[in-house]
């Protein structure tokens, strides 16, 4: 597999890109990053014709010493078996007298799964189309801006000089801390001037007090509860007194009639 892609940014901007894995990520086509995984890893669907695979897999973008990149990656299905592995050689090339550059890949891929069974000339042209797409990216993630550097500190005001013969203009005085700010005392028309003597409270205090509830503390702490809180008094048994009442002389008057019988009894005999 061989393929080349023409990007007006300089060789050496590219190469920049190269070594920053963030960018590389920016760069592949469709890529959704998995969180916490590494840079270049994620879910990749690719349209092959009327045909969309989605894959889940990750790539490595590894420097040599001869300027050209090594590309590897691989990937399986999401819904299937497949798999797909990559083994590229990536290299840039100075055009245009160094103003842009080619991105050239070459190299070999392996797949089976739902790929195989499409048309040959379909697969090649959505290769074709994701490696365009990753150089035109990489270009644009080239040309990005770096960080702003943070704003370099105002210069101090140096004091104003008095003309000759004239006093120097006080400086103005710096702001203090809002810490530093004395709290001025609480103005009460009660307080007493020496602040060991106790503060009494006012008469209109003590007689609002026992006004809201009627009574004192005193009163209200050894007084029991009125109202619809008050104890409920037991029911009175009239029934159970006027028995006891009546028990003592019944008993007597029995006793009596008791004798009285006995004695007759003696008689007779």
């Amino acid at each position: 597999m061989e393929h080349e892609v023409f990007v007006p940014v300089p060789v050496d901007r590219l190469r920049e890109a190269l070594a920053d894995p963030a960018r590389v990520a920016r760069a592949v086509p469709g890529l959704q990053q998995d969180a916490g995984a590494e840079p270049v890893a994620g879910r990749l669907k690719v349209r092959v014709g009327s045909h969309s695979i989605t894959y889940r897999g990750s790539v490595r973008v590894l420097g040599k010493d001869d300027g050209s990149y090594a590309v590897e990656g691989d990937a399986v299905e999401t819904r299937g078996t497949g798999a797909v592995k990559l083994a590229l050689t990536l290299r840039l090339r100075d055009t245009d007298g160094g103003s842009g550059a080619t991105v050239i890949f070459d190299g070999t891929a392996s797949a089976d799964g739902r790929v195989t069974e499409l048309p040959q000339d379909a697969v090649a042209s959505a290769v074709a189309r994701l490696l365009s797409r990753f150089a035109e990216n990489l270009g644009a993630a080239a040309e990005e801006p770096e960080a702003a550097q943070e704003p370099e500190a105002a210069p101090e005001q140096e004091a104003p000089q008095a003309a000759p013969g004239q006093e120097a203009p006080e400086a103005a005085p710096e702001p203090g801390s809002v810490f530093e700010t004395e709290v001025p005392p609480p103005s009460l028309s009660h307080a007493s001037e020496n602040p060991a003597e106790p503060v009494e409270p006012p008469a209109e205090a003590a007689h609002a007090r026992r006004t809201m509830i009627g009574r004192s503390a005193e009163e209200v702490d050894h007084a029991p509860p009125r109202g619809r809180y008050a104890p409920v008094p037991a029911p009175h048994t009239a029934g159970a007194d006027s028995a006891l009442r009546w028990a003592a002389p019944a008993a007597a008057l029995v006793l009596a009639s008791a004798i009285v019988v006995g004695r007759a009894l003696r008689r007779r005999r």
